[in-house]
């Protein structure tokens, strides 16, 4: 596996992770691309439960580049999004009427039984942003920023 791989497959991860942290703070009108950048990675299927034992999340493939995500009962999109070599996903909240959006990047270890995730920070890429090419932009001119993400969840994949 090559280096670009395993780096997407780290973000997906970590994505997926966030997702827990960011389904709840789904508040962008709008996703980072308008479509994904990668396929599916299938080292990210399964079933995840967080550190504590208290979380879980499901995570499933609806096509060859969306994931299904199943989290506290709630129904999410995700998908890649690539931007200035960092490895994002853009999830929707599929429950909510005005299914909005989170922006998160994760984190897969190489053994692939641990997935950390983490969600952009809103006070570096303003929930009010309401165009695509500004939030890539923000996410862009921020990449090296150790403010851009939140905190950090860890799951652990279930056998």
């Amino acid at each position: 596996m090559n280096s670009s791989n395993l780096a997407w497959l780290r973000v997906v991860g970590a994505a997926i992770g966030l997702c827990s942290l960011a389904f709840t703070a789904c508040n962008y009108d709008v996703p980072i691309t308008s479509g994904p950048t990668r396929k599916v990675q299938e080292r990210l299927l399964g079933d995840w439960t967080s550190a504590d034992g208290k979380e879980k999340l499901k995570l499933r493939s609806l096509d060859d580049s969306i994931y299904i995500v199943y989290y506290d009962g709630d129904l999410f999109r995700a998908y890649h999004s690539d931007v200035a070599e960092t490895p994002f996903a853009t999830v929707q909240d599929l429950n909510s009427s005005d299914r909005k959006f989170a922006y998160v990047i994760w984190k897969l270890s190489d053994d692939g039984k641990n997935l950390r995730l983490r969600s952009v920070n809103d006070k570096i890429v303003p929930k009010e942003t309401k165009d695509s090419a500004t939030i890539v932009a923000l996410l862009t001119k921020n990449a090296r920023n150790s403010e851009l993400f939140g905190e950090e969840i860890e799951f652990k994949k279930e056998k």
